[in-house]
């Protein structure tokens, strides 16, 4: 029944990722949406099974727990409707754990990620009748929308190269990989892009309608119910993007005063509302994740909710959140992999560096990736310790980063200059 049903809904959803009208109007081709919507479903159950066979050793146990805990929210569904559709706002917590907005731990919002996440899965079992490899099919249709966004944003901001924005928007392999499998990374990497598409939309077409502002709202949305510290950081960065649209030829200027004051806001705005102490926050979190042991855990520096603090762990932060794994990290197949794909990002920011174009684009959606995508990555390293997480973490932002650049980089002037080489080559073998 399993493998009948699995079938015959990756037939009809391949068919249906060729029919949504917000994929046909991507400029992608119908074999190509099908392309990319089964590379999901293949990386999605690659993810399931590793998540089966190695949950312990890489810590991937979390998608069948989700899963497992989905057909128990499904049975709920079936036999007490009333708590099912009520049960998400039940607080199990005595105190002021509804104000612990970022807390690590007795949070409601700290639960409700999970808690959204296992309601999702509840409803695909309707649909799948429990099975996690037919869940994975429903899964990756959804969690489309957030690389096609995204393809979109960068084929308009780069329309003369739209085979390597294709290419890098669709197959990174720690993106494909992590917002495919059945966990929240493919739902926060689309709420992610529905906040960049809009906004990047209503600044080319001036104007913000309903549909604009909803499509907003809804990725905020879903940033809220799945990783609210997000919102504190794609906040700043929308708002820092619309201000500088209005001063286009001051972007750089703006974005770098407003984040000096957004700083400045970051460590000083507890001393008004003691419950948006967001250093403290960053801590807490550390220390969560600090008491979580495991082969993937790195030793590093424990932060204070000082100034001082912070700006001395910058450099930690920034260097375990960007190129962490090192070779002498890995310990299984998925830090192998992880580690590969940094070497082959470093080559490509280094042929960047060497190839990229003489005039290189920097207005203000460029600015918006760069600083949007380094307060993450900075996030990510500040708080975390452990490297599979922040493999996982920080692959919702990598295409912010590498579609720009590898839309910038000459890539006939390197092909040539390898033609050239290569033709030297056979030159002097036939002189010899």
């Amino acid at each position: 029944m399993e493998y009948l049903l699995f079938i015959l809904y990756l037939v009809f959803f391949a068919w249906l990722a060729t029919r949504i009208p917000f994929f046909k109007r991507s400029g992608l081709t119908q074999s190509q949406l099908i392309i990319v919507f089964l590379l999901k479903v293949m990386a999605g159950i690659f993810y399931g099974w590793i998540g089966l066979y190695y949950g312990g050793l890489a810590k991937m146990s979390d998608t069948w727990a989700y899963h497992t805990y989905g057909i128990q929210e499904y049975n709920l569904l079936l036999q007490h409707p009333g708590e099912y559709f009520t049960n998400l706002f039940y607080n199990p917590y005595e105190g002021d754990s509804f104000q612990k907005f970022f807390g690590a731990s007795d949070s409601y919002w700290n639960d409700l990620k999970g808690n959204v996440f296992i309601k999702v899965m509840s409803v695909f079992d309707i649909f799948s009748f429990g099975y996690y490899y037919v869940n994975v099919i429903l899964f990756s249709l959804l969690s489309l929308f957030g690389p096609v966004a995204i393809y979109r944003v960068m084929a308009d901001a780069f329309p003369s190269k739209k085979l390597p924005v294709l290419l890098a928007t669709f197959l990174v392999p720690s993106v494909l990989y992590w917002t495919s499998g059945i966990h929240k990374d493919g739902l926060i990497f689309v709420g992610i892009s529905l906040v960049v598409y809009h906004v990047y939309f209503g600044l080319k077409e001036n104007k913000f309608g309903i549909k604009r502002i909803a499509g907003i709202l809804l990725g905020l949305f879903l940033l809220l119910l799945l990783r609210n510290y997000i919102l504190v950081i794609i906040i700043p960065a929308v708002f820092a993007w619309l201000l500088a649209s209005r001063w286009p030829q001051k972007g750089l200027a703006i974005f770098a005063s407003l984040y000096v004051l957004f700083i400045v806001l970051f460590f000083s705005i507890r001393y008004i509302s003691p419950q948006l102490d967001f250093p403290q926050a960053v801590v807490n979190k550390q220390k969560e994740f600090l008491k979580l042991e495991g082969n993937a855990s790195v030793p590093i520096k424990e932060l204070e909710p000082t100034v001082g603090s912070f700006m001395k762990s910058i450099p930690q932060a920034f260097t375990i959140s960007t190129i962490r794994p090192y070779p002498s990290d890995v310990r299984h197949i998925l830090s192998l992999a992880a580690a590969a794909e940094i070497m082959l990002l470093l080559i490509l920011f280094i042929t960047f560096l060497v190839f990229r174009y003489k005039t290189i684009q920097s207005n203000n959606f460029t600015w918006f990736c760069i600083f949007f995508s380094i307060s993450m990555l900075l996030a990510i390293g500040f708080s975390v310790n452990n490297l599979g997480a922040i493999v996982r973490y920080r692959s919702i932002i990598i295409p912010l980063l590498v579609v720009p650049m590898v839309a910038q980089t000459n890539w006939s002037r390197l092909n040539k200059l390898l033609s050239n080489g290569i033709k030297n080559n056979n030159n002097m073998s036939n002189f010899h």
